[in-house]
């Protein structure tokens, strides 16, 4: 029996011997989790239960220059509720008025939304929905109803909110305007002034209560998001207008693959209207391609200009040279230059041959002043920067293609082949900066799509007009093309497009697209030129791709009506014969308003004035000088104010104005 005793003592001593061998094991491992490994599972238990989230800031807007809005960022908002965290008094004293307050906003009974509400308390729902897409405006007044007003943790209701771009006149300028995205298609004015646009995100921290369920911890924000700047574009919506649908209508007509339309302010170089529509497969014409800026291609007879410019200014013809169009048919290297009309046109003077645009005339004046030093043609090419890309901030720009004397794309045949635009490529945009270097009296200046960066009524940058070259040529040779170049409307090509009433000038152009493969061959029209002749305020391109030939594919067919119609619409059609006085008129008016409300303030007595229909920049700009802190709700115009006018206030007073 002793012995027995023994062995049972012995077995739990080793009983008692394993479990504080255990003991202090886990004694060992929970002193280590707690103070060697406690910050990582700390960490780790706070990641998977608590979240920074990133809250966006609102995009700037995208205005055009006469101050419509193009683009803007519009806060969409999703509510939820958490049915666990009002307390059973918080939820009982307000479950009725709740569902009436919901009732009323979203139309349903108060009977539905009560028996929801009962239902996700009863189940312990953390997350149950409420409405979704709601404006700034909606949340804020569902905020206010019973129990939500009491916030996130003592209310439960959840807000997630989401930005959505919107265009509030629809998709002008579309491709230019574009937006933010991975590719280079579409990367316009968007993605060129993101780092302005952005702004700096917000973020707050967010408690997880179910899977993929978040709820903030707290009613403010841990860091506010900024919202980013304004954009002014020289986009004019009036011109846009005008030209989208000008082309559009010429498009449809010739049953064509795509085209593009610019109109650029003369001494500027702001982009007043740029469109570029493209067929689809129904046949319909919408913005696929910013072919204006993207698509370097032959410009074939309008770079003749480039000919003209160059044998005048570098003295080796006039425009009375007197050349041998030689029965429409010349030939260097074998290769043959042939005029349009298959007959030529006998001897006639450059400048004649040129309005007419004879390929036989324009391709000998080169050939026979530049053959012996090619360097000398190609060197003012250069010099007028087409040989490189404008450098515009939109991304995406068509890279122009110049042989060069001494590199293997130059042959015997490159000099005469670029006489009449062919063996090269450039952009259409880069064509319409030479044509307006002319009518801007022979300042080259660079094509400008933005004019201001703002926020509200302070400008944070301003980009000024830059200029490529500050004289293309003699002051003598811009007096004989700007002749011809009129004339080519009056009484060459371009003849159909003349009227007594309008001054015009340009050039008409018909280009072979691939034309080394005649399974792929198509024409290319254009017009590109300026008005009014005389004084010159706009200039404009129009180029139209594969027309359909039993239609027409002559430049001054296809596109020169375009020019036309653009034309004269900008100064016949508009509500005053000068558009560009009605803006300033406008602006002049603002700001004598603006001053008569300045002299009111600067009294004793501080009145608060009537901003209901001014636009929202304005209003903002205004109330912020008076003294006022502004909170704004919604874009466009001011439809209500928080502060009634007339009445007095104190400085940095704060006054909410809706827009709508």
């Amino acid at each position: 029996m002793a012995i027995e005793d023994k062995k049972i003592s012995y077995r739990m001593y080793f009983v008692a011997v394993m479990f504080f061998i255990m003991a202090v094991f886990i004694l060992i491992k929970l002193n280590n989790i707690q103070w060697v490994e406690g910050p990582y599972y700390r960490k780790l238990a706070k990641e998977r239960t608590v979240k920074n989230f990133t809250i966006p800031a609102n995009k700037g807007n995208v205005y055009s220059a006469d101050g419509s809005l193009l683009a803007t960022s519009i806060p969409e908002y999703t509510i939820y509720f958490d049915a666990v965290a009002p307390s059973s008094e918080h939820f009982k004293e307000n479950i009725q008025a709740l569902s009436d307050s919901l009732s009323v906003m979203f139309g349903k009974s108060s009977g539905h939304y009560q028996a929801k509400l009962q239902k996700a308390r009863a189940n312990k729902s953390r997350y149950v929905f409420i409405a979704k897409k709601l404006s700034y405006t909606e949340q804020m007044r569902l905020k206010s109803f019973p129990l939500f007003n009491k916030g996130a943790n003592k209310g439960g209701i959840i807000i997630e909110q989401k930005i959505v771009r919107e265009h509030p006149i629809g998709l002008v300028a579309k491709r230019t305007i574009g937006y933010e995205r991975s590719n280079e298609d579409g990367k316009g004015l968007e993605y060129a002034f993101r780092d302005y646009l952005n702004g700096k995100n917000g973020h707050r921290m967010m408690q997880k209560i179910a899977k993929n369920q978040w709820k903030p911890i707290s009613d403010v924000n841990e860091k506010e998001p900024q919202d980013g700047y304004d954009i002014i574009s020289t986009i004019d919506v009036y011109i846009q207008d005008i030209a989208h649908h000008a082309l559009l209508k010429q498009l449809e007509h010739y049953s064509a693959d795509h085209g593009c339309v610019v109109v650029m302010e003369t001494k500027t170089g702001h982009i007043k209207a740029i469109s570029n529509l493209g067929r689809a497969d129904d046949g319909s014409y919408y913005e696929t391609q910013n072919y204006a800026i993207a698509e370097s291609h032959e410009p074939g007879s309008t770079f003749k200009l480039m000919d003209l410019i160059a044998v005048l200014d570098d003295k080796k013809a006039d425009t009375s040279t007197v050349y041998d169009s030689k029965g429409g048919r010349i030939q260097y290297y074998g290769r043959s230059v042939k005029d349009s009309n298959g007959k030529g046109y006998g001897k006639i003077s450059l400048a004649r041959g040129f309005e007419l645009s004879s390929n036989t005339i324009l391709v000998q004046s080169v050939y026979d002043s530049y053959k012996s030093n090619p360097k000398q043609f190609v060197d003012r090419i250069n010099s007028y920067g087409l040989n490189k890309p404008l450098g515009l901030p939109i991304k995406g720009e068509g890279i122009p293609v110049i042989p060069q004397p001494g590199t293997n794309r130059w042959s015997g045949v490159a000099l005469p082949w670029m006489a009449f635009g062919y063996g090269l490529s450039v952009t259409p945009l880069q064509t319409l900066t030479l044509y307006n270097a002319v009518a801007n009296d022979g300042v080259m200046v660079k094509p400008i799509f933005v004019s201001e960066i703002k926020e509200w009524n302070k400008t944070i940058k301003k980009f000024d007009t830059q200029v490529i070259n500050p004289k293309i040529c003699s002051q003598e040779t811009l007096d004989k093309v700007h002749a011809v170049l009129e004339n080519v409307v009056k009484k060459g090509t371009g003849s159909k497009l003349y009227s007594k009433d309008f001054s015009m000038a340009g050039k008409t152009g018909t280009a072979q697209v691939n034309y080394k493969d005649k399974s792929k061959l198509y024409y290319a029209s254009s017009f590109v030129g300026y008005f009014p002749a005389d004084e010159p305020k706009y200039s404009c391109i129009v180029v139209v791709h594969k027309p359909n030939v039993a239609a027409g594919y002559y430049g001054a067919d296809v596109a020169g009506p375009v020019f036309k119609r653009i034309a004269q619409k900008i100064f016949t059609d508009s509500p005053s014969t000068n558009h560009v006085k009605n803006i300033n008129a406008k602006v002049v008016s603002q700001e004598k308003k603006y001053s008569e409300y300045y002299k009111k303030v600067e009294k004793e007595e501080r009145i608060i004035p009537n901003v209901k229909g001014m636009d929202g920049m304005d209003a903002v700009a205004l109330l912020e000088n008076l003294g006022l802190k502004v909170k704004v709700i919604g874009v466009g115009r001011v439809k209500k104010q928080s502060l009634t006018s007339g009445q007095a206030f104190n400085k940095n007073q704060t006054i909410i104005i809706e827009l709508s």
